[in-house]
């Protein structure tokens, strides 16, 4: 057991250059609010890295940094978010999330009780996912030279994809229908809400959330499932693109089906953003076999994560890759790929 000449004061402490320093102010720091947090087994190894137990299967890793500015937001946090953005990649490539190492960019003078509240949102959201955190590491910037706190996470996982079945982006097929877990917008209009401090009759709540549980679902439909995405920076719009590229197919969609909030459409409306292309943290993106999309959307309304979910068009042959969407005029318009960056700082 390790003793300190002084405990961290939560209340009104700050971050200092020594937590990062590699002495005893750092090793109290991981101690007394890392290690009680995300307490288990493997962290308390206490070593440079987490020895795992063998696991069968094939493993899938994931990495993802988190940037995200305000760091407290409407239905969630950097903490929570960093956990969630990570065990959704896993998921998108249909492995159960196992563990994860998380690493901290501190800047000075952030106040601590400030990084006890995300490193417990951490903690929370990691338990309910059924994930472990099992090792990192916090470096510490001078005042000036960060923004509180950077997160990076990494997540390995073991698939879960009976056999026969591969999720990749270069596997959509004309024919395929595309499926949509929800509402789009939800995470990216939270966060710009916040920022401009706009206010509406009916807040809006971030999205963020661990998807695995409504994949495994989906799995289990025994539906001919060819890609997953969760479509976050550059929103369904991109994801859509980026599918479309690496298939060598072309995408048309229907305006009407996609699922937007009202609040989250007249905050788009007001602030000229176009829904498409705004961040989402705990929807997904799926394209199934044609005969099976109607028993797959059934199991997904089935879920809580699921429960608005929609068949929003199809995969058609065109070697171009266009992704082009009827609207609700009749009209027909290209969505493209996002050009430049739409909402910055926004997971």
């Amino acid at each position: 057991m390790h003793s300190y000449s002084r405990p961290l004061d939560f209340k009104h402490g700050r971050v200092e250059m020594s937590h990062g320093s590699g002495g005893r102010a750092m090793a109290q720091l991981i101690t007394d609010l890392f290690g009680k947090s995300f307490d288990n087994p493997y962290l308390a190894q206490g070593n440079d890295g987490a020895l795992l137990p063998a696991m069968s299967g094939r493993l899938v890793m994931s990495c993802d940094a988190h940037v995200v500015s305000p760091l407290f937001f409407a239905g969630g946090d950097i903490g929570c978010l960093s956990v969630h953005g990570t065990v959704n990649d896993l998921a998108m490539m249909g492995a159960q999330p196992l563990y994860l190492a998380a690493s901290f960019i501190l800047e000075e003078g952030f106040a601590l009780t400030d990084l006890k509240r995300i490193v417990e949102s951490m903690a929370r959201a990691a338990r309910e996912a059924g994930v472990s955190i099992v090792t990192g590491d916090t470096k510490v910037v001078e005042r000036g030279k960060g923004d509180g706190v950077f997160i990076t996470t990494t997540g390995v996982g073991v698939g879960v994809v009976r056999e026969g079945i591969t999720l990749s982006g270069d596997s959509a097929r004309p024919g395929d229908k595309i499926l949509l877990s929800g509402t789009l917008g939800d995470h990216g209009m939270a966060i710009l809400s916040q920022r401009e401090g706009l206010s509406f009759d009916a807040p809006i709540v971030s999205d963020t959330a661990s998807l695995h549980g409504l994949v495994a679902a989906m799995l289990d439909s025994g539906a001919e499932l060819h890609v997953l995405r969760d479509p976050t920076r550059g929103g369904l719009a991109t994801t859509l693109n980026e599918i479309a590229q690496q298939s060598g197919v072309g995408m048309t969609l229907q305006e009407a089906a996609i699922p937007v909030n009202p609040t989250v459409a007249a905050a788009c409306e007001f602030l000229g953003l176009d829904p498409l292309y705004v961040a989402n943290e705990g929807k997904l993106v799926a394209i199934c076999a044609a005969q099976d999309a109607e028993r797959l959307l059934s199991v997904m309304r089935a879920h809580p994560q699921g429960s608005r979910a929609a068949i929003i068009g199809e995969v058609i042959a065109d070697a171009h890759g266009f992704v082009q969407m009827t609207t609700r005029l009749g009209g027909r318009r290209i969505v493209d790929w996002l050009t430049g960056e739409q909402l910055p700082r926004i997971c």
